[in-house]
């Protein structure tokens, strides 16, 4: 039915004369088009039958309601709707799964292992109160009157008692007996049903771009030679001593490199953070009003999670196994999660003026490579003090680039596990640890890692054609500004707006009204 829909749009799509449309709206054609094509391919492909991987899941996506803040009452009404809601959600995700088992659509066994940590932090919980979905109703805005929280809280506990915990507890018996023990043993995207094509659509879906995976490969085999020649260069400037091999391992294993508490990780991060406030305005015009906090990723995810993850209004920091978070590699980390990456550009996406198909969609090849490119940008802002912190970010870009073997090297290739695991000990800084989170992010995920590299090489491609084509009147300010103003676009998107930029003459995309705004 929903495959009918959206062929339905597209069809609509395909009969609209795309010339006569105004520049701005064939932005929001080339856009929707995008969005269109990827939810028939997921519909073709029966991506609801796989709603996880080893980066996310539909419960645990759930577990950011409870964090929303509540501030009226039928704000608190409607919450209370969703958590009474959870199991028949449940069930219907759980069907879905079901199916995807019976013919083998899974993610990969080897990722699954400990993924119920999520679940059974709720139904381990020795009381309702103590579950997460449960916080909103401990506090209450003061102008609620005591009856009201009264009703409130105790509607919030019933929901919680009949809704989510039994939601919870089914899932947890299905997951743990049924589901990981029969999940798929293979890896490669290519043995799933239809994987050859299902996996071409990743490529397009996470990259925009019309490429195959043997061109993805040979990409970043060239990428990753280019970048080792200039992370040796940097490694003599240190005055270490050894080969390539030998430094990644001092990185590893020195005791100066690592923070000695979670609270030293986050300061650290901090400082880097507002470090960057004081070069803000020499490199962007219009700065986003939303601001973010730091703050440490949830105890029950960090295991399994990234080193950090940025968004509007928040810069979550992995303060869990400390020896595996270089300090070396924490400024690009955090240019790329906090501003000017994530938690900078998704705001500034929020503000803009255009349809709500493109001020709340996220296009992974726009976004990540726009958090990537900012690490680079890092060394021009003069935001890497010392050799090891410029060498961090060059293992960083690295280990993006080494993305885009190992991911079409998995699901392509044939690659195993321990093979796409050593190539990234080979060539990168990450410690072991992140090795086996990041490759087993990578095995789940088909295709989503390549959006990175490729999404920043764009927009530095754009940029120096933009440079060239400007000479001295090109002024950096005014490009970032003209390539955040889109939102988050695919890069067929993006590229024409340079070209309309450059063919301007490089002006800023805003006024000084919209700049000097209160």
């Amino acid at each position: 039915m929903r495959l009918k829909y959206w062929e339905n749009v597209e069809a609509q799509l395909k009969a609209i004369k795309v010339a006569d449309l105004s520049p701005e709206q064939q932005v929001n054609y080339a856009v929707y088009q995008a969005q269109i094509e990827v939810l028939i391919a997921n519909q073709r492909f029966k991506d609801y039958e796989k709603p996880l991987n080893a980066d996310t899941a539909f419960w645990s996506n759930l577990s950011g309601v409870a964090r929303r803040k509540l501030q009226t009452e039928r704000d608190y009404r409607n919450y209370i709707a969703q958590l009474n809601d959870f199991p028949r959600y449940f069930d219907e995700q759980i069907v879905n799964m079901r199916a995807g088992l019976k013919r083998g659509f899974t993610p990969p066994k080897i990722t699954l292992q400990g993924r119920d940590g999520t679940i059974v932090s709720v139904t381990n919980a020795k009381t309702p109160e103590e579950v997460a979905y449960y916080a909103p109703f401990k506090t209450f805005p003061a102008t609620f009157s005591p009856e009201l929280q009264a009703e409130l809280r105790a509607q919030g506990l019933a929901a919680v008692k009949t809704g989510v915990l039994p939601a919870y507890g089914k899932l947890k018996t299905f997951y743990q007996t049924e589901y990981e023990p029969k999940a798929r043993t293979e890896l490669g995207a290519v043995t799933l049903p239809d994987g050859k094509a299902y996996y071409q659509a990743k490529i397009k879906e996470f990259t925009t771009l019309d490429l195959t995976a043997d061109q993805v490969h040979e990409i970043g085999q060239k990428e990753v030679a280019a970048i080792n020649a200039r992370m040796k260069e940097v490694m003599a400037q240190t005055g270490f001593k050894g080969d390539l091999p030998q430094f990644l391992n001092f990185l590893r294993t020195d005791p100066q490199f690592y923070a000695k508490t979670p609270e030293e990780l986050l300061m650290r991060a901090a400082w880097i953070s507002k470090k960057f406030d004081g070069k803000a305005e020499q490199y962007f015009g219009y700065l986003p009003r939303k601001r973010f906090a730091i703050i440490p990723v949830p105890d029950d995810i960090a295991p399994f999670y990234t080193s950090g993850r940025g968004g509007p209004g928040v810069y979550l920091v992995n303060t869990y196994n400390l020896p595996a978070r270089g300090l070396y590699s924490l400024p690009a980390l955090t240019l790329h999660e906090s501003a000017p990456g994530h938690a900078f550009q998704m705001p500034l996406a929020a503000e803009q003026q255009q349809p709500d198909f493109r001020r709340k969609s996220y296009i992974s090849a726009f976004g990540e490579g726009w958090a990537l490119y900012t690490e680079k940008l890092g060394e021009e802002m003069g935001m890497y003090e010392t050799p090891y912190e410029l060498f961090g970010m060059l293992s960083y870009q690295q280990w993006r680039a080494s993305r885009l073997v190992v991911d079409t090297g998995i699901h392509a290739k044939g690659w195993t596990r321990k093979q796409a695991q050593d190539f990234l000990a080979a060539n990168t800084a990450l410690a072991e640890h992140e090795i086996t989170t990041e490759v087993d992010r990578y095995i789940a995920w088909p295709g989503q890692a390549l959006s990175y590299y490729l999404g920043e090489m764009e927009i530095v491609n754009a940029r120096a054609r933009a440079e060239k084509a400007l000479g001295p009147k090109f002024d950096i300010r005014n490009f970032h500004d003209t390539v955040l103003q889109l939102g988050s676009v695919t890069l067929p998107v993006l590229n024409a707006r340079v070209d309309r930029f450059i063919a301007e003459g490089g002006p800023s995309p805003y006024t000084k009204a919209d700049i000097d705004r209160p």
